[in-house]
């Protein structure tokens, strides 16, 4: 082992302490779809304006963060062309563990990520039943009312939560509160259920996965409701322990299911 003498570990620290200023921008607005402008992303952030002024500028550079109307700062496409080879990653990472548990439930199962305030399936493997459940790799379903975008909420920081949430118009939940009470049961259990919530006829059981850095995918089991009936437990059991092995070959340094820090 080489070990770093002090003066070198000390003459890194600045730069250390940029990348981490640089994440907690890139963090902060991606919590926020629509934008934030130089004020209030450094009153986010906790960062003097003009520090923030000077990332956003290197970080515009490299295609990171693009300005927008009103002032407002949004993630830039480099971004997305990052996520997009992250997500071929973590599919290919993930795959054996979505056919060992496609071969032993018989049902579909799906590996989608957080996508903004959307979950969107980056894999899919069909159940060989006639009636079955299809996903689209590419689609894009909402988080509030499928199975995997409600285990990446409870997952989340309460703040970006309520961020996403913000979004939603009374019409489209019940109430916030009830979202809020079956978010800690999420948490508490481990996995999430969408009784047909986001389409009638499905329903489907959803659990995060992890890397050491915190949730980077969901994986989903949707059911014909007729057969999903009376096989919650099989269905989640079988889930709960792919999750967790899934997260232990990722390096999670938790389980899979572990509580989000508020």
């Amino acid at each position: 082992m080489v070990e770093t003498e002090p003066a070198e570990a000390g003459a890194r620290r600045p730069g250390i302490q940029v990348i981490a200023r640089v994440a907690e921008v890139l963090r902060a607005l991606a919590r926020t779809p629509d934008g934030l402008t130089l004020s209030e992303l450094a009153l986010a952030v906790g960062i003097p304006k003009s520090t923030v002024h000077r990332l956003i500028a290197a970080l515009e550079t490299e295609d990171f963060v693009t300005p927008a109307g009103a002032g407002r700062i949004h993630l830039g496409p480099g971004i997305a062309r990052l996520g997009a080879a992250t997500r071929d990653g973590l599919r290919d990472q993930v795959r054996p563990f979505l056919l060992r548990l496609h071969q032993e439930l018989g049902e579909t199962v799906d590996l989608s990520v957080l996508d903004g305030a959307t979950v969107r399936f980056i894999d899919h493997i069909s159940a060989p039943h006639r009636l079955r459940a299809v996903s689209a790799v590419g689609a894009a379903f909402p988080l509030h009312c499928t199975a995997n975008g409600k285990a990446f909420l409870a997952a989340m920081p309460r703040e970006q939560a309520s961020a996403i949430l913000s979004t939603l118009s009374e019409s489209t939940i019940t109430t916030h509160q009830e979202l809020w009470a079956e978010l800690d049961r999420i948490r508490d259990a481990g996995f999430a259920i969408d009784r047909e919530e986001h389409t009638v006829g499905i329903s489907a059981v959803g659990a995060v996965i992890s890397d050491p850095y915190g949730p980077v995918g969901a994986i989903s089991v949707p059911v014909p409701a007729q057969r999903f009936a009376g096989n919650e437990d099989t269905l989640s059991g079988a889930l709960l322990a792919t999750c967790r092995a899934c997260s232990e070959m990722l390096g999670a340094r938790t389980a899979a299911t572990s509580n989000p820090s508020s």
